[in-house]
């Protein structure tokens, strides 16, 4: 317990990313299994979605998370990284949900830049923290 009591609030979003992580991974897998598409996407654009948003998530989260546990390292205030965390949940769930659906619109374009927004915010923190600027 005392391992997470060092990154509390990035430990809670890394479980919760984990979770998200499976179905996101299984409607991949379980759609590969209904078509037999064993290998890249075949010409099949509902796997191609999926892959992408599979993929996308993938891409996002893990720098995100590494960001926000330097942010909370650095003493980022609770609030912005409980913030930002919400920020990231609900931008990646929007992304995703929006790419696997329509596969364009205003929710992709919305989710990818609540995506980017705390991979802005807890960097910068971090530098700016370094550099001795007082927030």
């Amino acid at each position: 317990m005392e391992a997470i009591s060092t990154l509390p609030v990035t430990a809670v979003f890394v479980a919760l990313f984990a979770l998200c992580q499976i179905p996101i991974t299984m409607t991949v897998g379980l759609y590969r299994a209904k078509t037999g598409i064993q290998f890249l996407d075949g010409g099949d654009q509902t796997l191609l979605k999926r892959l992408r948003a599979h993929a996308n998530f993938t891409e996002t989260v893990p720098m995100n998370l590494l960001a926000m546990a330097a942010a909370e390292l650095a003493g980022a205030p609770e609030m912005l990284l409980w913030g930002g965390g919400f920020v990231l949940l609900t931008g990646r769930l929007m992304h995703y949900a929006t790419l696997v659906t329509s596969g364009f619109g205003t929710g992709r374009a919305l989710g990818m830049l609540l995506t980017l927004a705390p991979l802005l915010v807890f960097p910068a923190y971090v530098l700016l923290t370094i550099a001795g600027v007082t927030l």
